[in-house]
């Protein structure tokens, strides 16, 4: 996470949970909190504007469904690990002000997502996460 954070996002401050969750408990979040029925693969919550904080500060919580990327790993063809860390990118990112309501935002955020992944891998081996 501090590789992520500190070297390749340029954030020195701050304050972030990261909860793995199952399919059950994503799909609870979902409904609750964004009216989607079903799974998900990540939900983040964005606190930084609430508390006052703005900036190079990030307070937020990611909810990252362990279950979704076990199979989208395999959908992928790739490793559960990489897939979470993926989710881990993602979130992040919408703590960062990326959004993906719509095609052009979601191909921007996406090209991000791919490039801070392709990054970590180069740092760290993703299978041992």
């Amino acid at each position: 996470m501090t590789t992520l954070l500190r070297d390749l996002l340029g954030i020195a401050q701050y304050d972030i949970s990261i909860c793995f969750v199952n399919e059950e408990e994503i799909s609870r979040l979902n409904v609750s909190f964004h009216r989607h029925k079903g799974s998900t693969d990540v939900i983040t919550f964005d606190y930084s504007e609430r508390d006052g904080h703005a900036g190079n500060f990030l307070h937020g919580e990611i909810f990252v469904c362990v279950d979704e990327a076990v199979a989208q790993a395999k959908r992928f063809r790739t490793t559960w690990q990489a897939e979470m860390a993926r989710y881990i990118i993602h979130g992040l990112l919408h703590l960062l002000g990326f959004d993906d309501e719509n095609p052009v935002q979601r191909k921007k955020m996406k090209r991000e997502e791919d490039r801070l992944l392709e990054r970590l891998r180069q740092q760290c081996d993703l299978a041992k996460l």
